[in-house]
């Protein structure tokens, strides 16, 4: 079992920047991918970003792409995703997902734990 808290959500102007941060218990973190997807209302949620266990490699929603940047610190059992020029566009809750393998994962099916989410709203 993994247990995901979020945190750093918040209000922000367009053009800002917040960094949301997510701590993991439970299972050893570096054996698995994190991931972090949105939810806007009335939309499906959607995937943003990714990172494999060591850090090494990540992928972005391209609506995210050179915005977002997704990090993640073993030591801490922590991950990141430090969002730049901040639209309107991104409100959402905000969930990170730890995956059941080591690699990156686009697809929601391959999260079996999920955090609570937090919410980002982008004022224009």
């Amino acid at each position: 079992q993994v247990q995901l808290v979020e945190s750093g959500g918040g209000l922000v102007q367009t053009g800002g920047s917040l960094r949301l941060s997510c701590a993991a218990s439970g299972r050893t973190f570096s054996d698995y991918a994190m991931g972090w997807f949105r939810q806007a209302p009335g939309k499906e949620r959607e995937f943003v970003a990714t990172i494999n266990w060591s850090g090494e490699f990540t992928f972005y929603a391209d609506s995210v792409k050179g915005r977002f940047t997704i990090s993640r610190d073993n030591a801490k059992n922590t991950v990141y995703l430090q969002m730049n020029r901040l639209i309107p566009e991104d409100t959402a809750i905000y969930y990170c997902a730890a995956a059941f393998g080591m690699t990156t994962q686009r697809a929601s099916y391959g999260y079996p734990y999920w955090g609570q989410g937090t919410q980002v709203t982008v004022s224009s």
